[in-house]
């Protein structure tokens, strides 16, 4: 499987697919198991250099193979049930959780296109990059991360507004953006919000239209004066 990376300033930069990829190969490295071919290798070869004074018993070589046999198709069993799982992802928004060489975490959302299998192994295709399905954190539905998002977005200008008593004119923008994507809510989207944050934003809109008015007003008697 190929991943190509980004080259900025003379330098290859690690994309969020390439860590994801290159992070599900060392898993399965770490946890590369012995393989059939092997086990009966090693049991060919314990049975060529036993003991002659005390050789096993055909009956505990045939325990262990047949351990052994149980053991792999465990294994194969949920290896299926992975790849049946990400085939059953087409079409549904995922949140992925991806980790660079440096252990830094990057959070990756979109649709699953298609999956790609591998060794046994399904990556996910989102947003064009293939990722393993080891960093799959989330299926959400549309309109949860819609309305998760917005809630965000929400509070992120809420949280930046000053103390409610140091509001000014400056701040006339951020204030009615507020009001304005409050207004365009709807109940579930709404419902992201505590009556505390909704209570304050009420109490940024009502003074800042008053604020308003008042410079307004100002105004108008500065130009009656004249």
């Amino acid at each position: 499987m190929g991943v190509v990376q980004k080259v900025e300033n003379g330098k290859f930069v690690e994309s969020n697919s390439a860590a994801s990829i290159a992070e599900e190969k060392k898993r399965a490295q770490a946890s590369n198991t012995l393989d059939k071919d092997a086990f009966l290798q090693l049991l060919v070869a314990q049975m060529k250099y036993q003991d002659p004074l005390e050789p096993t018993s055909n009956t505990e070589y045939i325990s262990q193979y047949a351990t052994f046999s149980e053991l792999e198709q465990m294994q194969n069993m949920s290896a299926s049930m992975d790849l049946f799982r990400a085939s059953s992802l087409v079409g549904e928004t995922v949140l992925l959780k991806v980790k660079d060489s440096q252990g830094r975490e990057t959070t990756v959302q979109g649709n699953v296109d298609y999956v790609v299998y591998e060794k046994n192994k399904a990556y996910l295709s989102v947003n064009g990059d293939l990722y393993s399905m080891d960093d799959l954190d989330t299926v959400a539905d549309p309109t949860y991360l819609e309305a998760y998002k917005l809630g965000a977005d929400f509070l992120n200008i809420l949280n930046k507004l000053p103390e409610i008593e140091h509001l000014s004119l400056a701040d006339r923008e951020k204030v009615e953006k507020l009001d304005e994507m409050y207004s365009g809510m709807n109940d579930y989207q709404k419902s992201f919000l505590t009556d505390e944050q909704v209570d304050l934003m009420k109490k940024y809109v009502k003074k800042m239209k008053d604020m308003v008015a008042s410079a307004e007003n100002k105004g108008d008697d500065d130009g009656d004066d004249k």
